[in-house]
């Protein structure tokens, strides 16, 4: 399973119903960035029980410096494996409710993109947390993407299929407009998964590596009112990508928490 991204790369995706993303006091493509290769892990982190009066909350990225503001265990898991909250399953209360403030540093130079974050993420949850789970398919109300009847409006990736992918996300005055270059369309289907109201399945029997671009409006009530606003997601995907989303019930991966334990503030 897969998803998500960083402000300035900005996903994590409007962040999640949770919160935020932010490189502070620089954009990703000015700061020095992880190689991409590069598997990060918490050279220190310190986790504590969030301050309840505290306003401020999302994730914050500054350099190989990571914070996490009022975050429960359940938003980590939605960013650490790129799901929705009804897609965990056997959840101590406490997983949605209780709020946790995280301040670590990387064991390396440079800014994290959004692959290395989430695999910090899942390394944070098990360290700290001591989270044990596992992966199932259960039926559950989801949009399944197909190909219209004209056929997909992809452009093969002549790049090298065993590249890493890349994916730039930029938004203004309520529209988003993302180029994918060198992407599997399961990449599509996790940005999707981040902005609709159900997880999307794929259901295209597309393969192969992509390039290709989407403008669309997530809230069209916040779109521009003059000149040629981009259309909503479901119409944008349809006239600039040949694909659809159709919402039926289907088998849908699932986190199950085995064990999960929170930890003693440091």
């Amino acid at each position: 399973m897969g998803r998500i991204r960083v402000a300035a790369a900005v996903i994590l995706c409007a962040f999640l119903c949770a919160g935020h993303v932010e490189a502070q006091g620089q954009t990703q493509s000015a700061a020095q960035r992880l190689p991409r290769e590069a598997d990060p892990a918490w050279e220190v982190v310190a986790v504590r029980p969030s301050d309840p009066n505290s306003t401020e909350s999302g994730f914050r990225v500054n350099g190989r410096h990571l914070a996490l503001r009022r975050q429960s265990v359940a938003a980590m898991l939605m960013v650490a494996y790129g799901i929705q909250k009804k897609q965990i399953a056997n959840a101590p209360d406490w997983v949605n409710t209780k709020e946790w403030e995280v301040n670590g540093e990387l064991d390396a130079d440079g800014m994290p993109d959004i692959r290395q974050i989430r695999v910090l993420v899942r390394k944070l949850l098990v360290d700290r947390f001591k989270l044990v789970a596992h992966t199932e398919q259960r039926e559950m109300p989801v949009y399944a993407l197909t190909v219209t009847k004209g056929g997909a409006k992809l452009e093969k990736s002549t790049a090298d299929p065993n590249g890493l992918p890349d994916e730039r996300d930029r938004q203004s005055a309520g529209e988003s407009s993302v180029e994918f270059k060198n992407v599997p369309i399961g990449q599509l289907v996790t940005l999707l998964d981040f902005r609709l109201d159900r997880p999307v399945v794929d259901r295209t029997g597309l393969s192969g590596r992509y390039d290709f671009s989407l403008k669309y409006t997530m809230d069209e009530t916040r779109a521009p009112q003059e000149g040629n606003p981009a259309p909503g997601v479901f119409t944008a995907l349809q006239e600039q990508l040949g694909l659809k989303l159709e919402p039926m019930k289907a088998a849908a991966d699932v986190i199950v928490i085995d064990k999960v334990e929170q930890p003693e503030a440091n």
